[in-house]
């Protein structure tokens, strides 16, 4: 499946981009959708969240999106622990997100509410993964939590 976005940037779900390789550039392979479990206490509706590990994929984000459901969110998946690669900025987010950083051990080593516009957010201390959701879901993790992911 395939994402398009329009002027509106409203995405489209799409099963493959019509018009060949250079229709393609406005069209991105949806992420795969897993949740993330909080082993250490029960989360009754863990958001959906897409597994980003593309680069076009971490590139795009939650910008220019209009808003964020309570049970939607990103994964931006790096490829080792580190606090410079896994930095978010929040231009032309219009919203407010709770971030998670996790490191490769799947444990929660930072979490904070990223204010929309705001330049750079940074781990306090080095993680692979940045979890990007509502902010009402804010304590759904707390720093120390191990977690584990799974497809939906």
């Amino acid at each position: 499946m395939w994402k398009k976005y329009s002027a509106r940037n409203q995405p489209e779900i799409v099963s493959h981009p019509p018009g060949g390789k250079s229709a393609a550039r406005f069209y991105e392979p949806m992420p795969r959708l897993i949740t993330i479990n909080n082993l250490n206490k029960t989360i009754e509706n863990p958001a959906h969240v897409g597994f980003c590990d593309s680069f076009l994929c971490k590139l795009r984000g939650l910008m220019f999106r209009t808003h964020l459901t309570l049970d939607e969110g990103l994964l931006l998946v790096e490829k080792r622990d580190s606090r410079l690669d896994t930095s978010i900025h929040m231009f032309f987010v219009p919203f407010d997100l709770a971030v998670f950083w996790i490191n490769s051990d799947m444990t929660v080593v930072d979490k904070v509410i990223a204010k929309s516009w705001h330049p750079a957010y940074f781990s306090k201390t080095d993680a692979r993964y940045t979890l990007e959701i509502h902010p009402d879901r804010y304590g759904d993790y707390e720093i120390g939590d191990k977690v584990e992911f799974k497809n939906v």
